[in-house]
């Protein structure tokens, strides 16, 4: 099923990694990302960076849960083995430490739950430097 996709980004093939040890959140993230990118989940970050060898990603989202599980440091492990790489971070708090070391360790940003789908792809977009439309909320009264 296609929700809002874009046709030309669809064709584009940009490959994006969801890692992440909650299950609900990586099959929500899939869903929302799978029309218009290539879009795998790992459960680990081990499991990810074996794939990537072969098939590297442009793009990781990794989960707060993965965050607790693995520690921080596993942001500078993905940048050190794939400098190119642009790092998402999904979170209920922004101001949470684990989050922040996150940051400072090199992920770009964080995508905050709950998850919207036209959130999420207007951030994913963003990080794959994609134009994103700019959308101005109209008050109907």
């Amino acid at each position: 099923m296609q929700i809002g996709v874009d046709t030309q980004r669809a064709v584009e093939n940009r490959r994006v990694f969801v890692i992440d040890s909650d299950d609900v959140v990586s099959a929500g993230l899939q869903f929302m990302l799978a029309d218009e990118m290539e879009t795998h989940v790992f459960a680990s970050s081990a499991e990810a960076l074996v794939k990537a060898r072969s098939w590297p990603p442009e793009l990781a989202i990794v989960g707060a849960a993965l965050l607790e599980q693995e520690g921080a440091a596993v942001i500078s492990q993905l940048r050190e083995a794939l400098p190119q790489l642009r790092i998402l971070v999904v979170c209920f708090d922004s101001d949470d430490a684990l989050v922040k070391e996150a940051l400072a360790l090199g992920a770009a940003s964080t995508l905050l739950r709950p998850l919207k789908l036209e959130n999420v792809r207007r951030k994913v977009d963003a990080q794959l430097g994609r134009r994103t439309a700019l959308e101005i909320p109209v008050v109907v009264r």
